[in-house]
């Protein structure tokens, strides 16, 4: 028998369905507080009046949303910089997870909200076993073309991946599959894009992915494919020969979702929190936000807002 948390009352029968009502009501604690605190405004161009402040609440005495995420969205940053805001803001307390099991962990009923992303195997199946509310798109990290310093192909800076794919064919500069499953379908519709060029001589499948892919094309001085924040902590880690070179292409962006999980047997799950960090995430000064936050060394965008592909419906109002 699940314990029952002070800010929230057991219910019995069938979890209660989210509607657009309990999500507007709920962003007023959470997202919205955040756009009214960034962009205040007076009559009269003066500014807003500043509320009074609430006392601190003790650590203990607020109520806690857990919150499992996938490494992507932490080791950027991005995730703990939004829940630190969240924090300041209201008046919840963030337990974060991270891990790639993460909807294990949910079937456990040991979360209240997932970060994940949007294509994550196990995603799926969490919703269509009635363990999750609908994904809600926050935002996307960030895949990089990266190849050698020189640049043959020349290829930096292009804003089509498709149309560098087809220059690197040209030029016949070598390019190493990275044999990700995701990786490996972006670089087929790359292939596609460039008009499905021969790929003798040039293109090598060598059968490797991740990190030893990326260590094969920097020893060969070769192009290739991975998410940025990855590329970027392994050249932190050890030299490589290699530079992120095309970025700005939207099919280099992969989504993360959130997916609140639903109350059942043995589950306590805190709906409450859940709905007012995911409306947080949602809100207009978050998604501004997230644009401004940068991975470590890099100076291009690591983050793309993406709450503006929910229904608009359920997005949150200032």
């Amino acid at each position: 028998m699940g314990r029952t948390r002070p800010d929230r009352s057991p219910r019995p029968g069938r979890p209660p369905r989210l509607d657009r009502r309990q999500f507007v009501q709920l962003a007023g604690a959470g997202g919205a507080a955040l756009a009214a605190s960034a962009c205040g405004r007076g009559d009269r161009g003066e500014p807003a009046a500043k509320p009074a402040a609430e006392p601190a609440r003790p650590a203990t005495d607020r109520p806690i949303v857990r919150v499992a995420s996938v490494p992507t969205a932490v080791e950027g940053n991005v995730l703990p910089t939004l829940i630190a805001d969240f924090e300041h803001q209201t008046r919840y307390r963030v337990e974060l997870t991270t891990t790639p099991q993460l909807y294990q962990l949910a079937r456990a009923g040991k979360v209240d909200l997932l970060i994940s992303h949007y294509g994550h195997r196990d995603a799926e199946a969490f919703v269509l076993d009635g363990l999750g509310e609908w994904p809600r798109t926050i935002f996307s990290n960030q895949m990089a073309l990266v190849g050698p310093p020189g640049d043959p192909a020349g290829v930096r800076d292009l804003r089509d991946a498709g149309e560098a794919m087809r220059a690197i064919a040209r030029t016949r500069s070598p390019f190493v599959l990275n044999d990700l499953d995701g990786v490996h379908y972006l670089t087929e519709i790359l292939w596609h894009a460039a008009g499905c060029p021969d790929r003798t001589g040039w293109f090598l499948d060598l059968r490797a992915s991740g990190q030893e892919a990326i260590d094969r094309a920097s020893q060969l001085g070769a192009y290739s494919l991975w998410g940025l924040t990855p590329f970027l902590r392994l050249r932190a880690a050890k030299p490589l020969q290699l530079e992120p070179l095309v970025l700005a292409d939207p099919l280099l962006h992969r989504m993360l979702v959130s997916i609140i999980a639903k109350p059942g047997a043995g589950n306590d799950v805190n709906t409450g929190g859940a709905l007012a960090l995911q409306s947080h995430l949602l809100a207009p000064a978050t998604q501004a936000r997230i644009r401004t936050i940068r991975y470590p060394g890099a100076d291009a965008a690591t983050w793309v807002p993406a709450g503006r592909h929910n229904r608009t419906a359920i997005l949150p109002r200032a």
